[in-house]
């Protein structure tokens, strides 16, 4: 059973995981400051029953939100990302640099690049609007960050106070409507009070206003948001790979952590990883290659962020580089082929007739997967062992896939 939330709305506190005393935890509404009022109504509280399988391909928190409040979804594009902030431990404020994932998004023929924080400092040869021109010139869509301000400020990187207000917000997106911004990401959102929840819906409803694309980072988790503002096309709310720049938390437990989320934060909605880092950021990761180019299938998200330097992902093979270009970011549909929670995942997806089945090891250990069909031939990328060249790529036929082994903290892809 997983147990869930849908259809917050104005007048809604979200639910929150309370420590009641030590080693006593209980889910519980956060902080309500309006008055219930007759007609009022809670969200729903959700509970998914039945096998993992059943558990995984659910899209039951989605479908009780509320219907879409967008008329025309006609602009609404989900897609790949190039993303600056996981290799530098930086924001954008270094236009050179900005360009160099332009550049990458260019070559990979990515439709999306993020310029996060700070580019109201941008200096090095060009500001903002330089940043967006270029991006313009070579068929790269832009999208810009922007801090809350509410759950992080002091200290925290800017742009600031811009979007509290809804004069200021209304400004705010209209400047990014008229320079061709594709969307927004909005960082730092204080826990699930209803003040910050009717913000968040706040902030929805203003960007698709104003044809913004949304991507709510730092923040919590969807609850069926993405039916009714599907502007709204990703949401962090996890440990994603980040935590290889803030802190060392993901460096011996990532593999394992990864094994997990595809029948947990996975089933609620999207999910803002920004996966598939081959080199270091400021902490080391001991995933191998294929484990990282899985986490692309396996991790769904609207708006899917490339979070490594340019470098790391133009020097790949010619074979990795295509995969990057004709991956997609949304699903028409998604199967469970087996797993085990923490310990290893096989998942089958499909958009359209693009369809790929991705593994990984959670383990520390060398494994032997399960059997699974392969519906049609497919090149499979997976791991050499060898640290110089850490590519094998096989053509799979169809059938039966018995016996396939996995590298400790390893995986694979099947594109068919």
């Amino acid at each position: 059973a997983l147990f869930a939330e849908s259809d917050i709305t104005t007048g809604h506190a979200a639910s929150n995981f309370f420590s009641i005393e030590p080693g006593h935890y209980q889910v519980q509404p956060d902080e309500m400051e309006s008055t219930v009022q007759t007609g009022w109504q809670t969200p729903w509280r959700v509970c998914i029953m039945g096998d993992l399988k059943q558990v995984v391909k659910s899209t039951l928190v989605t479908d009780l939100a509320s219907p879409s409040k967008v008329e025309d979804t006609s602009w609404i594009q989900p897609g790949v990302v190039s993303w600056i902030y996981w290799a530098y431990n930086h924001g954008s404020n270094d236009y050179q640099i900005i360009c160099q994932y332009i550049d990458m998004a260019a070559e990979l023929k990515l439709p999306y690049m993020l310029i996060d924080a700070e580019w109201d400092e941008m200096g090095n040869g060009g500001n903002i609007e330089d940043a967006l021109n270029y991006a313009h010139s070579k068929g790269v869509k832009p999208m810009i960050w922007y801090n809350s301000t509410t759950g992080w400020i002091d200290g925290a990187p800017g742009p600031k106070y811009r979007l509290n207000k809804p004069e200021d917000r209304e400004r705010e997106f209209q400047w990014c409507e008229d320079h061709g911004v594709a969307g927004v990401k909005i960082d730092f959102f204080e826990e699930e009070k209803e003040r910050c929840m009717n913000y968040c819906i706040e902030l929805l409803e203003c960007a698709a206003k104003h044809h913004l694309l949304v991507n709510l980072h730092g923040a919590t988790i969807p609850r069926g948001w993405m039916r009714t503002y599907p502007n709204l096309l990703s949401t962090e709310a996890v440990y994603g790979a980040e935590w290889y720049n803030n802190k060392p938390v993901l460096t011996n437990k990532a593999a394992c952590h990864n094994a997990t989320l595809p029948f947990t934060r996975g089933v609620i909605g999207s999910m803002d990883y920004t996966p598939c880092t081959f080199t270091d950021s400021q902490h080391p990761h001991i995933t191998t290659h294929g484990h990282e180019l899985a986490l692309t299938v396996l991790f769904e998200s609207g708006l899917q962020h490339l979070a490594d330097r340019p470098s790391a992902y133009l020097s790949q093979p010619q074979q990795v580089r295509d995969f990057f270009t004709n991956l997609p970011s949304v699903w028409d549909e998604t199967e469970l082929l087996a797993g085990d929670p923490g310990k290893y995942v096989i998942m089958y997806r499909r958009l359209g007739d693009k369809q790929y089945i991705a593994g990984i090891n959670g383990t520390d250990e060398p494994m032997t997967l399960p059997d699974f069909n392969l519906p049609k031939a497919g090149l499979m990328f997976a791991d050499s062992g060898i640290p110089e060249q850490p590519w094998t790529f096989i053509e799979q036929s169809a059938g039966n896939v018995s016996g396939l082994e996995l590298l400790p903290r390893g995986g694979f892809v099947i594109e068919f």
